[in-house]
């Protein structure tokens, strides 16, 4: 038996909906507690990360999707720093601390942001 829609989703939030996010692209959106987050679509394959950089506080969404086959990045647009799309390690300075990445999921087509990971 599959899960309901409903229970597929508890702790989550509807943050943005895929046709809000085409591929590659970057979105800037807030939780209702606050949080700023950066989604991502990276061929299909949705995520999070906290929308400002650990290095200088600028904002990851005015950055850049970088895929390639060494998996994807997010690279600010200040400084050039890179984060892993999936684990939030620093992939290239200045910046030194991750990033922070959230749970997301896709459900007929909304995109649902839980806690931090």
């Amino acid at each position: 038996m599959s899960a309901s829609p409903e229970s597929s989703v508890a702790g989550f939030e509807p943050l943005a909906t895929v046709a809000d996010l085409p591929d590659g692209a970057l979105l800037a959106v807030r939780k209702s507690n606050g949080d700023e987050l950066c989604l991502f679509n990276a061929h299909g394959s949705i995520g999070a990360v906290h929308n400002i950089c650990t290095h200088a506080e600028f904002l990851m969404s005015d950055g850049q999707l970088l895929l390639g086959a060494g998996g994807c990045a997010v690279e600010c647009a200040w400084h050039g720093a890179q984060f892993d799309c999936r684990s939030g390690e620093v992939r290239r300075g200045p910046a030194i601390d991750p990033l922070p990445v959230y749970d997301v999921r896709v459900v007929d087509g909304t995109i649902y942001v839980g806690a931090r990971k």
